[in-house]
């Protein structure tokens, strides 16, 4: 999977003012749905709600991959947000999150959503690539590091 062709500007935001995981949680699920007008806020909240009670998406190093299952989405969806300042995620490793990549995924894609969740993964384990993310001031600039790196 390209990273490439999962991140775009209108599912991106940079330093997002935020206090809480519900809420940047919510905030992901907004972008999500304005995205993708076949599916409605509340699903993907509640998928992604549900996919945190089984155990954090934080995965540590400020990095959280919140993801879900919905059967109404016809394509794999990514959403990028940065929040400032970064919050309490009970990540892994017990470090506050500022780097959020999330992914939604048709429910009958479980291969792909594993391939996806790895090569994201691998993309956000190069220290390069989130100091420029953190870096960021813009979301254009978020997508090119993501992409560049």
């Amino acid at each position: 999977m390209n990273i490439q062709a999962l991140v775009s500007l209108d599912r991106t935001e940079c330093a997002v003012q935020c206090n809480s995981k519900k809420r940047i949680l919510e905030i992901i699920s907004d972008i999500a749905a304005q995205a993708n007008p076949e599916v409605e806020k509340e699903a993907v909240l509640s998928a992604l709600l549900g996919r945190e009670k089984v155990g954090s998406t934080g995965i540590g190093n400020g990095i959280a991959l919140p993801h879900g299952r919905l059967p109404e989405l016809t394509k794999v969806t990514a959403v990028v947000v940065t929040t400032t300042p970064a919050i309490n995620f009970d990540a892994i490793d017990d470090k506050p999150v500022d780097i959020f990549f999330a992914i939604l995924v048709p429910e009958n894609q479980t291969e792909g959503h594993l391939q996806t969740l790895a090569t994201i993964a691998g993309k956000l384990s190069q220290k390069e690539i989130i100091k420029a993310i953190r870096g960021a001031e813009t979301k254009e600039e978020v997508i090119a590091a993501l992409c560049d790196g």
